[in-house]
């Protein structure tokens, strides 16, 4: 299977030809770093189009593609931009915030005992009750089954073994897994910038 079919495959491109019946408010800019990379993949680095001319007005960003559509006031006429760079680079914290979004993303969305997508909150693994704690290192995702069969017990007690064992990710791992989740939906000229977790023919 082709490049372009496998991405056709993991989400949905919309055609830039559509772009004249396009509400504003559904013209995103893909926000990547001076070095051409999206901010975040997941969830993916955009603005609204307001934010994105404001930034382009300030000189605070390039515009490397436009939608089919402009806005205007009376002295002047702009393109929405579709892709823009920053012009100064952003360094990534080595170390993401410790947030249910992010708790999730690390667990990939399932329960860390059965593989579940469904009904996912978190379990302790050593419970507060035995004087664990509220880390990285020790919570994970869990289904709420699992979670109420686990109860106050540690995992060996409860024989409910981790299928990974909780740890504290980089930001550079939190992205590669954020390439794994393509958004449902993506807009044609963002194709070039977006690198997807797909495997590619040689």
């Amino acid at each position: 299977m082709l490049k372009s079919e496998l991405i056709e495959r993991a989400a949905r491109f919309r055609s830039a030809e559509d772009d004249p019946s396009r509400s504003l408010s559904d013209c995103p800019a893909l926000v990547l770093n001076a070095d051409y990379t999206p901010l975040s993949y997941y969830p993916l680095s955009l603005w609204p189009w307001q934010t994105a001319i404001k930034a382009i007005v300030l000189e605070r960003v390039d515009v490397v593609s436009s939608y089919d559509r402009a806005v205007h006031s009376p002295s002047w006429t702009m393109q929405v931009p579709s892709v823009i760079a920053l012009r100064q680079y952003v360094k990534p914290n080595e170390f993401p915030a410790f947030t249910r979004f992010n708790l999730f993303l690390r667990d990939r969305f399932s329960c860390q005992y059965c593989g579940s997508p469904h009904n996912l909150t978190f379990d302790h693994v050593i419970p507060r009750r035995l004087g664990g704690r509220t880390s990285w290192e020790n919570i994970l995702t869990a289904c709420a089954p699992c979670n109420l069969k686990k109860g106050g017990r540690t995992p060996k007690q409860a024989k409910m073994p981790p299928l990974v064992p909780p740890i504290r990710p980089t930001s550079w791992q939190l992205q590669e897994r954020g390439k794994a989740f393509p958004p449902n939906y993506l807009h044609e000229t963002w194709r070039d910038w977006l690198y997807w977790d797909i495997e590619l023919e040689e």
